[in-house]
């Protein structure tokens, strides 16, 4: 008998879909650059997973000409990414629990981030993970964004 619950389970198991990365639960890129991008190297905006959004990495780089006298509006650019990225998934900055973000030269990045940081993001604050690393893909990156969210209850 335990033989056979067993071989049904596994059967069952083998055949069940997982609840991520379905296609309605897997929030892509709208636009075509960011689509290609995302195609090129395998990831997707984000993932619903139940009440929680995964959102990928969204990196605030330079554009040709930007110094880093224009780091801030690399930021805000980001941030609307992830704003749009957030509405999309059924939530908002308001559903953000946790924030994880990795910058190029932490010093020097820290202060024109939370200023950009701090419009977007109200108190009560979220969790929050500042790591210095050596770079980021693509090369002109600053830092790289990583959020988890909730979804708004009215979503379902």
């Amino acid at each position: 008998m335990l033989m056979s619950i067993a071989a049904a389970a596994a059967v069952q198991s083998a055949t069940e879909a997982p609840f991520a990365r379905q296609p309605g639960n897997v929030v892509i890129p709208v636009q075509a650059d960011n689509r290609k991008d995302l195609d090129e190297w395998g990831y997707a905006d984000a993932v619903i997973d139940g009440d929680r959004i995964w959102l990928s990495g969204v990196v605030a780089g330079l554009r040709p000409g930007e110094t880093m006298a224009n780091q801030e509006a690399a930021y805000e650019r980001a941030f609307r990414r992830l704003e749009d990225v957030l509405k999309r998934a059924g939530s908002s900055f308001d559903g953000v629990v946790e924030i994880t973000t990795f910058h190029t030269d932490l010093p020097a990045q820290i202060e024109a981030f939370k200023k950009v940081k701090h419009r977007y993001i109200r108190g009560p604050f979220p969790a929050w993970t500042a790591i210095d690393i050596d770079r980021l893909v693509p090369d002109r990156g600053l830092v790289e964004i990583k959020l988890v969210a909730r979804r708004s209850p009215a979503v379902k």
